[in-house]
């Protein structure tokens, strides 16, 4: 999903003052971009929303909105296109599905291999014992 594609609607955001490089400009402008997204707003079915819920982890508060704080950059605006970037790559890879794992059982062969290994590795331990002088 494209930034672009994301309804605005849904979108909220709020400049806040940034930490890191910028000198003096840090102290007079807030560059930071917290985003705040209303997730039943964006239009998802409800796996994909499920997932992307699940990918934001912290982020998504009780209320049902996703935080994206962006302070990466110097400008307000390359903070906003950071921000927005990085909530359509949350919405794609939310959209992506993982395919069941289907368990599997190791096979007679492998079983018997790994007790024979065990077996032998006894067997060395087994004559590793104290020395006699008899």
């Amino acid at each position: 999903m494209e930034p672009e594609d994301i309804p605005e609607d849904a979108l909220s955001e709020a400049f806040l003052a940034a930490t890191g490089p910028g000198g003096q400009n840090v102290n007079k402008v807030a560059t930071a971009v917290q985003l705040r997204v209303e997730l039943d707003k964006l239009g998802l079915d409800q796996p994909t929303l499920e997932r992307l819920i699940r990918i934001g982890g912290s982020r998504v508060t009780i209320a049902g909105e996703l935080l994206i704080t962006a302070r990466r950059f110097r400008t307000q605006d390359a903070n906003r296109q950071d921000a927005r970037r990085r909530l359509a790559e949350m919405i794609t890879s939310a959209h992506m599905v993982q395919p069941k794992r289907r368990p599997t059982r190791p096979s007679r062969a492998a079983k018997a291999k790994r007790v024979d290994s065990k077996k032998q590795r006894s067997a060395v331990k087994r004559t590793r014992g104290k020395v006699s002088f008899d």
